[in-house]
This record gives structure tokens, sequence and C-alpha cells, in this order.
């Protein structure tokens, strides 16, 4: 289920907190399995979950890819630059053109020119240089090179709220995030990179079945023995804990266009979020079914008042409207620029990653995922990036030695 000897470091939590203990133990009085590891056999359950933090430090793709190449004499990085055009001769990619300390410079390509700005500035870049919807293009002024309507279209997110509860113990982060703690938390993790500063908090969580006759996890949980307001922007004001809590299969599907043909204009982006009734009815669920694991015995020696959305939300309308209230952006933008067959007037590449109808030029990241994926974006971005290194290099597939992957034992009931 897992490589071993890769670049990518991934670790578990090492805080061993009361709090996230409950969370877990909650989830099996409430009905849910225990997963050992809900990245490899079996997803749904709760359980400990995976971080990519190595020795105290977020081990990003820079770590892991980008830093240990950066010596090799045939790779040039450049920095503080904004790419505003593709170049093209015909329909092939020769080159990029980018800005750099107010000068417009530009990079040519011997064999081809790859995307990864990400599902917002990828699809921005090539309707830009004149690669999508070819009615908007025209609109902009911007010269068709190919005509790709799906080209920012099927914008997909995972939407998340938080339910909290106020914690009767002394023992959330409320503590930590006071000057004195903060500083001791600071100087811990610049001296040994342990401790509370050498860990995102969200060790426990899981993934669970929103109702009977759903095949596969489509709710996610990311547990924190702290309260979190705004995203941290405001300190948070009291002892508690919360649950992050989202669905997976969103059925609301986005756009996102050219605001104009300046590149420096952000892109228009409206991701329609809860505009279906399947959508508002899921996320009603992820209420109720947080509520319930908030009820179990495990946290009887923890659980305050509930703080949000508040006991006085009951009814199914004011939990909607709760959500509509309080549900953000999981910072998931995906499927822009989706994977197709050719005959799908809205897929923009093929199964190699190419652009349809164009030479050289390929796009890798979040933005060709035909759906979203079921968790978290990061490291199914990192593992697409590696399968499409296979292919460009002509790897052939790693071997499916046909792994078990976990089903639960009935459909019958939620859980």
């Amino acid at each position: 289920y897992r490589g071993g000897s890769g670049p990518l470091h991934v670790s578990r939590g090492k805080t061993d907190h009361p709090l996230h203990k409950a969370f877990i133990e909650a989830g099996q009085q409430a009905g849910y399995p225990f997963t050992d590891d809900m990245n490899g056999e079996q997803q749904e359950g709760l359980g400990w979950m995976d971080m990519t933090v190595h020795k105290g430090k977020r081990w990003s793709t820079a770590s892991a890819y980008l830093r240990p190449a950066l010596g090799r004499p045939n790779l040039t990085t450049e920095v503080c630059c904004l790419t505003t055009k593709i170049l093209f001769d015909g329909n092939r990619a020769v080159g990029v053109e980018y800005t750099q300390d107010g000068q417009k410079k530009r990079a040519y390509a011997e064999k081809e020119v790859i995307l990864s700005g990400g599902a917002i500035n990828s699809p921005q870049l090539l309707m830009l240089s004149g690669v999508g919807n070819a009615d908007d293009l025209k609109h902009h002024g911007i010269p068709v090179v190919q005509h790709l309507p799906g080209v920012g279209s099927n914008l997909q997110d995972h939407l998340e709220l938080y339910v909290q509860q106020q914690c009767t113990q002394p023992i959330s982060l409320y503590k930590a995030q006071k000057p004195f703690h903060m500083v001791k938390i600071g100087l811990e993790w610049l001296t040994m990179f342990t401790g509370y500063g050498a860990t995102a908090h969200l060790e426990s969580g899981g993934f669970i079945r929103s109702g009977p006759k759903v095949t596969h996890p489509d709710i996610q949980f990311h547990f924190l023995p702290s309260q979190v307001i705004d995203h941290g922007r405001v300190a948070s004001k009291i002892e508690a804990y919360q649950v992050h809590v989202g669905m997976m299969r969103s059925t609301s599907i986005g756009w996102m266009k050219l605001k104009s043909a300046n590149p420096l204009d952000h892109p228009i982006l409206q991701p329609n979020y809860l505009s279906t009734d399947i959508d508002v009815l899921e996320f009603r669920q992820c209420v109720k079914l947080s509520r319930e694991i908030f009820a179990q015995k495990a946290f009887e020696s923890f659980r305050g008042p509930e703080v949000q959305p508040g006991p006085e939300v009951q009814s199914d309308s004011d939990i909607d409207a709760f959500v509509r209230r309080k549900a953000d952006s999981a910072y998931h933008p995906s499927c822009t620029c989706k994977m197709g067959s050719p005959s799908d007037p809205m897929a923009v590449v093929d199964s190699n990653t190419r652009i349809m109808g164009l030479e050289r030029l390929r796009v890798i990241d979040a933005s060709i995922m035909p759906s979203i994926v079921s968790g978290n974006l990061n490291a199914p971005t990192i593992m697409l990036a590696e399968k499409a290194a296979d292919i460009i290099r002509g790897r052939p597939p790693l071997a499916d030695p046909g792994v078990p992957v976990y089903r639960p034992p009935t459909l019958d009931t939620q859980r």
C-alpha cells in the first residue's frame, strides 16, 4: 500500500494528546471501525492521520524533490517570476514568457512545456495564451490558438466547517496560544525541532459513509484539540476542541474565467458551493454525525457546552442556515483541465497529460483530475506528478499486485 524508500517523508503525530484518543474512542463507541492506516487497505473508520512532516518540519515537494536537484548542471530555477504567456509556433508550444524584476523575459523549450501552476493558475495561463473557450477569448481580445471549452470548467473543491465543543479540563491548545507559552514552544522547536511546534495538531481523524448504500467513505473528519476562529486569524477564546468535517464527493460543479487579458488580474471564480440538494443534505449529515460522536462516553469527562453550531441550532433548516454561514473552502481546487478521452468535448488533457490538439504542451497538477479525490489533495497530486514523470521518461507503469481494498461488511447500514 505504501512505498518505503521514496523522497517523500510521511509521519504521524507524537503529542499523544488525550483529546485525540477520546475522539478515536468515541468514533468506535458510535459504531465506526478503527482504521490503523486510512491510506492503506482500509480508509473507512477513525484513527491516526499521516502528515508530510519530517523531523519537525513540513516536508514539501520543494524539500523532497527540488532542493536535492538544485545543484544539477541541467537545471535552472528562477524565482519571483510571473509566467504571463505560453509561446506557440502554430499549434506547437515553444516556450513561455514571464516577468521578473519588472522585466519581460522568455524561456524556450527544446522538448516540451509543462504547466504546474495548480487548478487556478494553469487554466488561467492557458486562457491568457489563447487556449480555452473561443467565445470567451475573443471577448477579451485574445487570439484563439485552440478552442477547448473545458479549460476552466469543471471546478471542484472540498467544503468544510467546524463543530466545536467547550472543554471542561485545561488540556486543549488554548494556553499554547498565549505569548509566554508560544515563546517556549518556539524555542523548543528552534533548538530540537520537537514539541507543539513540530506538528500540525490534526493528528486524528477519519473517513465515514454518509448513509446506507454509499459504497465508499464520503465524509472526512480532522480532529483538533483546540478552537479555531476564521482560519486562525482570530485568537482562540476558550478551552475547546473541534472537528473539521466536510463531504468528499460534492455534486456542485463550478467554473473559472478570465477577468481580462491582463495576467495580473485574478480570474473570476464561481465554485457554486451547495448548489445541489444532495450537497445540502450531506452537509446536514456532517453536522449531525459530528455531534453524535462528540456525545459519546469517551468525551464525558471533557464535554462542556457546544460552541458551534450552538445548542439553539437543532432543526434541519437551522442546520442548513449554519452550514451556509460557516462552510469554508478546504483549499482543494481541482479538475479545471480535466483528463478525458478525445470524444469528451470538455476534456483538456489526454491520458498522457498532453493538451488536446496541441503539441509539446502538458499540464501536470491537480487541475487534470477528472473528478475530485476522496481526501486531501497534497499526496494525490504528488502521486500524479510521479506517474506523469514516468510517462515522460518512457518508464512502464508500476506493477499492481492486486492488493485487496477494504469493503464494508454490509451496505444496508451507514456504519
